[in-house]
């Protein structure tokens, strides 16, 4: 049995975004690997993410992928309670939402546990969510 294709979403609007949080719910991020480019007004979010789809087709055990989150034409980044001094320390992902405020832009708000959080301020929402592989790096048949 060949592994599944690798996931690859795209929000446009707030059902859409609803659809990647769902797929992004529980995963671990690192503040080293949220990549702010305000020239290219981009933000970036590399994520260690639970395989959802495999977890509901009912595998006995969850793998996790790694996978890119990108955000484009993005105005503004400002996060809260990320300790931009502790790279490695590990936040998990709770969820995403998008507020419209003078349509097509608004606020997407990533949400982490204990209470952390970064807000978007976007011109118009455009997100994508890409899978790059399996989380087995340094693992294999022994």
């Amino acid at each position: 049995m060949s592994p599944p294709a690798p996931l690859k979403l795209i929000a446009l609007d707030a059902d859409d975004l609803a659809v990647i949080s769902a797929h992004v719910q529980d995963a671990r991020v690192q503040p080293a690997d949220i990549v702010w480019r305000q020239d290219e007004k981009r933000l970036v979010v590399g994520l260690n993410r639970l395989d959802w789809e495999q977890t509901l087709a009912g595998a006995t055990s969850s793998r996790r992928l790694i996978a890119a989150l990108r955000f484009d034409r993005v105005l503004a980044c400002k996060s809260r309670n990320i300790d931009l001094e502790a790279p490695e320390a590990t936040l998990e992902l709770l969820g995403i939402e998008f507020h419209a405020s003078d349509p097509p832009g608004g606020s997407a708000l990533l949400m982490f546990g204990q209470g952390a959080a970064l807000r978007l301020d976007v011109e118009c929402l455009e997100c994508e969510l890409t899978d790059l592989g399996p989380d087995d790096l340094g693992v294999g048949p022994e």
